[in-house]
Parts: C-alpha cells; sequence; structure tokens
C-alpha cells in the first residue's frame, strides 16, 4: 500500500511541474490547431494551369456599343479596344466557361465589362496587357447591384501570364462565390473594395498590387459564417488601403506568398492563421486583429512560422490584436510601435522569434492597456 501512496505521489509531483513548466510569464499553453485550410484542396488542375491553346477558341473583336453574349460552355478569345461593352455569360449550370483576354481594352460608363450571370464555373486567362474600366455610376440588374469592373455570381477563376489593369468608380473585382487567383499580373484601383467575394478568395500565385478606397481583399457572407474566407499559399501581393488591407470574414489563412500591406489594419479576421511567407505591415490602427466575425470559429491569432514585419502608427495601436487567444509556435516577428501585443484571452508562447522595438523577448507581453 505504501508502494502504492507513493507512486501516486510522484505523479501528482511530476504533474505539478508540467504544469508549472508550461506556464511563463502568465502565458497559458494552449493546443495549436492544424492548418485549416490544405492548397490541395483550394484549386483545381484546370485553376492552375496558366496556359490556353485557343486555335479552336471561338474569337471576338469588340466594338464600341456591341455587347458579346456567351451562352454555352467553350473557350472565347476576346480582344481589342472599345466603349461600353458588356461580355454577358448567361451558360447552363453544368457548363464551364474560357475567357482569353488578349489585349483587351474595354471603357464602360455604367455597365461591368465582364457580367457573369449562370455557368458552372468561368476561367479568365490573361495574355498580353488588358485594361477595363468603369467611369460612372453603376447600374442595377433587378434586385442586384453591378458594383464590380468584373461582375460574377459563379465561382471565378484568374489565371495566364498577361497583364490585367482595372480601374473602377466601386469595386474591382466582385464575386458572389468564389474568387480564385493562381497567375498573372493585376493593377487594380478601386474606390470601394479592390476584390470582394462572398465564399472565399484564394491565391496561389500571381503579382497583386491593390489600391482600395476601402477594404484591398474583402471575403464575407452574411448567411453562411463558415464561408467568407481568405487563403493565400503564394504570389506577391501588395495593397494600399483605407481600411483593411485583408479582411476576412470568417478565416484568414497563410501559408506563402509576399505581402505588403499598408492600411488601417493589415489583416483582420475571426482566426487569422500564418504558418509562412513574408509580411510587411504598416498599420495605423493595428498590424493583426482577430475579432468575433463568425460564431463557427473562435477567436484566435496563430502563427506556426513566416516572417511578420509590423510598423504601427503612434497612438492606440497595436501589432497584434486578438480579442482572444494568441498563439505563436513559430516564425520570426518583428514589432515596432507602442503597443505589440493585446488579448483578451490567453496566450501561448512555444517557438518562435519575438522582437519588440529591437528587443528579443522570451514571452508574449501582458497587456497593460484595460487590464
Amino acid at each position: 500500500m505504501k508502494k502504492i501512496y507513493l507512486i501516486v505521489g510522484v505523479i501528482f509531483l511530476i504533474s505539478i511541474v508540467i504544469a508549472l513548466s508550461i506556464l511563463k510569464n502568465n502565458n497559458t499553453t494552449i493546443t495549436t490547431a492544424s492548418k485549416i485550410y490544405q492548397r490541395s484542396e483550394m484549386f483545381t488542375q484546370r485553376d492552375l494551369e496558366q496556359n490556353t491553346n485557343t486555335t479552336n477558341a471561338t474569337k471576338y473583336t469588340v466594338k464600341d456599343g456591341e455587347d458579346i453574349h456567351i451562352t454555352q460552355a467553350g473557350t472565347y478569345a476576346i480582344s481589342g479596344t472599345a466603349k461600353n461593352v458588356c461580355i454577358y455569360l448567361e451558360a447552363q449550370d453544368i457548363d464551364k466557361v474560357q475567357l482569353v483576354l488578349e489585349n483587351l481594352s474595354i471603357t464602360n460608363e455604367t455597365m461591368p465589362v465582364i457580367y457573369v450571370k449562370t455557368a458552372d464555373k468561368v476561367f479568365v486567362t490573361l495574355t498580353g496587357t488588358n485594361s477595363l474600366k468603369v467611369t460612372g455610376t453603376f447600374a442595377t440588374d433587378g434586385a442586384t447591384t453591378l458594383n464590380g469592373v468584373i461582375f460574377s455570381k459563379q465561382d471565378i477563376t484568374f489565371n495566364g501570364t498577361g497583364t490585367l489593369n482595372i480601374e473602377s468608380t466601386q469595386n474591382g473585382i466582385t464575386g458572389k462565390d468564389d474568387i480564385k487567383i493562381t497567375g498573372g499580373i493585376y493593377n487594380i484601383v478601386a474606390s470601394a473594395v479592390a476584390i470582394r467575394a462572398n465564399d472565399s478568395i484564394r491565391i496561389a500565385d500571381g503579382n497583386i498590387t491593390l489600391n482600395a478606397g476601402t477594404d484591398g481583399l474583402h471575403a464575407e457572407n452574411s448567411s453562411d459564417d463558415t464561408k467568407g474566407y481568405i487563403y493565400a499559399c503564394g504570389g506577391k501581393i501588395n495593397i494600399e488601403a483605407t481600411d483593411d488591407c485583408i479582411h476576412g470574414g470568417s478565416v484568414v489563412q497563410i501559408d506563402d506568398g509576399t505581402f505588403y500591406l499598408n492600411g488601417a489594419e493589415g489583416i483582420e479576421g475571426t482566426y487569422v492563421q500564418v504558418n509562412g511567407g513574408t509580411l510587411t505591415i504598416n498599420g495605423t490602427g493595428d498590424g493583426i486583429n482577430a475579432g468575433s466575425k463568425s460564431e463557427s470559429y473562435k477567436v484566435t491569432i496563430e502563427i506556426t512560422g513566416g516572417n511578420i514585419t509590423i510598423v504601427m502608427a503612434s497612438g492606440d495601436t497595436d501589432g497584434i490584436d486578438s480579442n482572444g487567444d494568441i498563439i505563436i509556435s513559430g516564425g520570426t516577428i518583428n514589432i515596432t510601435g507602442n503597443g505589440a501585443f493585446d488579448y483578451d484571452g490567453t496566450a501561448s508562447y512555444t517557438g518562435g522569434i519575438i522582437i519588440v522595438n529591437g528587443a528579443q523577448l522570451d514571452a508574449i507581453p501582458i497587456p497593460t492597456v484595460g487590464r
């Protein structure tokens, strides 16, 4: 019996030692999550194809005031320069449509340049230099406000080796389902959101430069809060925004890529997960912010890898601010500013490098404001 008591006592002491060892400056260890999304599930092989054979494609050369109506599956190569032309896609729900833009230039006053109403999925493949612009107040289609130079009610993928320049008095690209970018060069100047989607924005590659009057990338679904996420695993993304550079209603996940973010806030979401990549953030509000926008995810900022540099403006700003938890298990985080970390839940630091105003820390600082 004494041996049993002794064994129980030893186990209890070991448990106490382990519990104490994982407490560091009042930071509580939290079990880290695996990747929320996997790259292999985000893109199809056709999404990732950058070159298209247009030998058998239906070809259009645009003319002023003459709309193009596409009603069935196929590949369509469109080129030329014109004003007030809308490319309508009204195909069947099983149809996949590929638009190949070949040095296309269209300036409209009120209608989107590309309007996808019905199809299974649409691919926009870029060759040469393409410029699309809307200069006036966007029209409506029934109860739908057509507020993007490219407006799609269906899944849409952008790829190719060319360039797409967009100028808009509202959004640059609006998608009611998924928007994917896997290649090409994009320069978007928008008075509102540069790229907005209901279900998701997914980026595998491409050189993307956005100048937005509100948010740069914005995904949010008011009827299904498991959606409205942003996923990136590559590319070079440069965003200037007056509000959030990247805003995901549910999740923002970055696995790789190079990001230059200059705005009120760099990244905002309910669950923000950074697993890799290089991020340079200049913010006048918070660098990375997690708030309760989706009941399907716990409010969390999780960093498992990557190189993150955050420079904050003076005032009531924080480099990393979570209304819930903070989990750091890897990566390098370099913050310059008055407030480095703020959190309302618990914090865990089990790996990686944290540098605040030039000094390396061995723990996540306990917030001082409001605590």
